[in-house]
C-alpha cells in the first residue's frame, strides 16, 4: 500500500455517508489520501424482501470478495449486516463508537407509536420490526418495505404509507433526524444485534503499521464488547432458532449487561433472557470473555425457555 488507503463501500447515500465520516478519520490518523471505493452488492440490486432473500450476507459478500481480491485495503459495514461467522482470510480490524442504536419511528402529523390510528400503514422490511409491531399494535398493517432512506420517507409524505420504521443512527448520519416522530425506548423495544454500529474490516494479514495505527485510533473498547456479546447470541441462536432476534448490550458501573429477546414471526410470543457479567478489567480481552460468559448464559437461557419453539410456523401462528 503507498500513500492512499481505499476504503470499499455500499454506493447508497446512507453507506457513503458513513464511510466518508469513517475515511476522514482514518486519513487523518495515517495522513494518507483516501480513495472510496463503491460496490454494487445483491442487497442494493434486489428488490424482493429481506426474508426472501435471506438477509444475512446479502450487503457484505461483494464487499468482502473486493477486499479479498486486493480491491480495497479495508471496508466499512453496517456490523448488523455482517454476518457473524468469521470469513476466512478477513478478521475485525476495529469496532469505531457505537451511534445510537435505538430504531425511530416516522410517522405522519408527527404521530407516535400509541397514536398511530387502527389500520395505519407502517412500513419496514425487517422481520424482528414487523413482529415487534404486531406485539404492540396489533391493530396496525405492516407493510413489506425496501428502498433507500428517501425512498421510505416518501412513502410516508406522498400518504402511501402513515409510517416506516428505520434505524436512528442512518437517519442521523443523513441529516434526516428532523423525519423522526418518536424514538423508541430499548427497554420496550430492542433491536438488531450491532445495530448502531460500524465495522471495518481488512484482511487477516497485517496491513502497513500506518493502517494499522490508524485503526486502532478509531477502536472502541467497550463498543466491540457490547457488540460481540449482542452477535454471539444470534450466532447461539442460528443452530436451532430463526424467529426474529434483538439484542441489546451496554456497560455501565463496571458491569457489562446483555439482554435479548426471540419473537415468533406474528409477534403473539416472544422469550427474553438478562445477565450481566463483571469484566475483570477493560481491556479488550477481559471485555471480551465476559461478553462471551454473557451471551452464554443468554442463549442458554432463551433456547431452555423454548426460543426455538418460536421458529416454527405452526407453532407461530
Amino acid at each position: 500500500m503507498s500513500g492512499v488507503i481505499r476504503v470499499g463501500t455500499r454506493g447508497s447515500a446512507l453507506a457513503l455517508a458513513q464511510t466518508k465520516q469513517i475515511a476522514a478519520r482514518i486519513g487523518a490518523a495515517a495522513k494518507a489520501e483516501i480513495e472510496l471505493v463503491p460496490v454494487t452488492t445483491h442487497g442494493d440490486t434486489s428488490r424482493a424482501s429481506l426474508s426472501e432473500i435471506g438477509g444475512e450476507g446479502v450487503f457484505a459478500a461483494a464487499l468482502r470478495e473486493a477486499l479479498l481480491a486486493g480491491e480495497c485495503d479495508l471496508v466499512v459495514h453496517s456490523l448488523k449486516d455482517l454476518p457473524t461467522a468469521e470469513h476466512e482470510g478477513l478478521r475485525l480490524g476495529a469496532v469505531p463508537k457505537r451511534a445510537d442504536a435505538r430504531d425511530a419511528l416516522c410517522a405522519r402529523d408527527g404521530l407516535t407509536l400509541a397514536s398511530l390510528p387502527e389500520g395505519a400503514r407502517v412500513g419496514t422490511g425487517s422481520p424482528r420490526r414487523i413482529a415487534q409491531l404486531a406485539a404492540a399494535r396489533p391493530d396496525v398493517v405492516a407493510v413489506d418495505l425496501r428502498g433507500n432512506v428517501d425512498t421510505r420517507l416518501g412513502k410516508v409524505a406522498d400518504g402511501e404509507l402513515d409510517a416506516v420504521l428505520l434505524a436512528a443512527a442512518g437517519l442521523n448520519r443523513l441529516g434526516r433526524s428532523d423525519a423522526v416522530s418518536e424514538l423508541l425506548d430499548l427497554g420496550d423495544w430492542p433491536t438488531a444485534p450491532g445495530q448502531g454500529a460500524l465495522a471495518i474490516e481488512v484482511r487477516r494479514e497485517r496491513g502497513s503499521a500506518t493502517l494499522e495505527r490508524a485503526l486502532e485510533s478509531i477502536e472502541h473498547r467497550t463498543t466491540r464488547a457490547a457488540v460481540l456479546a449482542e452477535r454471539l447470541v444470534l450466532a447461539g441462536l442460528e443452530a436451532g432458532c430463526s424467529a426474529p432476534v434483538a439484542a441489546t448490550a451496554f456497560l455501565e458501573d463496571e458491569l457489562l449487561f446483555l439482554t435479548a429477546s426471540v419473537y415468533s414471526v406474528d409477534g403473539e410470543r416472544s422469550v427474553s433472557s438478562s445477565h450481566a457479567a463483571t469484566p475483570e478489567s477493560r481491556s479488550a480481552a477481559d471485555l471480551a470473555d465476559a461478553a462471551r460468559d454473557l451471551a452464554d448464559r443468554v442463549v442458554a437461557e432463551l433456547l431452555g425457555n423454548g426460543a426455538a419453539d418460536l421458529s416454527r410456523p405452526e407453532e407461530s401462528r
